[in-house]
């Protein structure tokens, strides 16, 4: 007789593309990795009726604490991180898919002591950001000194604050959005910076405001996003990488970051009080 897989219990926040992604694959191959849906929200309950089963349906965000979810997975807007993320903390681990909530200090600091006071894990997907180990590795032993990463797009990709992209037009070519560090650019561009916020976070030392950051408007992407890393440590040590993302246009989130997230689900397994990098 084989042993059965412990059961992790999960409840999803939000039903975007990203959302539809995570809640049919949970439906499908959940029950292979030891993983159950028990809830969905979204705030548009209408859209999820053809997808999900009622009973699965949770109208009213705050009653989530009536489904016993072990790990809650927010995936549609830094807001719902920073109206919700300490209660949901108080009842399951939290995965976040909006880091770039975390740009806010004291925000910051209420989820981790939230993960701490209550043997929580408050868990922060790499998402599209590749090496991400090795960069916590480089901050963990003193020797990160600078990090640059530069996000370029189809302007049809951008989900920007105000009207930076108001009057882009399809032959303008490559535009300079914003340049600076990533706590500014955070609240720019709240949904198309989670990579960034994501090396933020694993570059500790640097923080938010230490980590610098570029996005790219770019009508000649319109298959892929580009995400450019230049890592720089100590006695000159310097790697850059470029990777494509394939990404189809008006696509905030590009494809193989469904894939890393989803392997990023599937070590939420309970770190206990702290943040984790996934």
């Amino acid at each position: 007789m084989t042993d059965k897989l412990p059961v992790m219990r999960i409840g999803v926040v939000g039903f975007g593309h990203l959302g539809q992604y995570l809640v049919e694959r949970l439906q499908r191959e959940g029950a292979q990795v030891g993983l159950t849906l028990v809830f969905v929200w979204n705030r548009n309950t209408d859209k999820l009726r053809e997808s999900v089963a009622e009973e699965l349906i949770l109208h009213n965000l705050p009653d989530f604490t009536d489904r016993g979810a072990d790990v809650i997975v927010e995936v549609c807007h830094p807001k719902i991180v920073k109206d919700f993320g300490v209660q949901l903390l108080s009842k399951a681990h939290f995965l976040v898919g909006s880091p770039s909530a975390l740009s806010d200090p004291q925000l910051n600091q209420e989820l981790r002591q939230a993960a701490e006071h209550h043997g929580r894990t408050l868990y922060v997907p790499s998402g599209a950001l590749w090496g991400d180990q090795d960069i916590l590795r480089l901050n963990d032993s003193g020797s990160l000194k600078a990090l640059f990463i530069r996000m370029s797009k189809h302007p049809s990709c951008f989900r920007l604050t105000g009207d930076v992209l108001s009057d882009w037009t399809e032959d303008e070519g490559r535009r300079v959005l914003f340049s600076g560090s990533v706590a500014e650019l955070c609240p720019v561009a709240p949904n198309n910076v989670n990579t960034m916020a994501a090396a933020a976070i694993a570059a500790g030392t640097l923080g938010f405001a230490g980590v610098q950051g570029e996005i790219v408007s770019d009508t000649a992407l319109s298959d892929y996003h580009v995400v450019e890393v230049e890592v720089t440590g100590a006695n000159g040590f310097t790697v850059n990488t470029v990777r494509r993302n394939p990404a189809k246009l008006g696509a905030v989130t590009g494809s193989a970051t469904y894939n890393s997230f989803w392997s990023s689900l599937l070590v939420c397994k309970g770190h206990g009080g702290r943040v984790y990098l996934c």
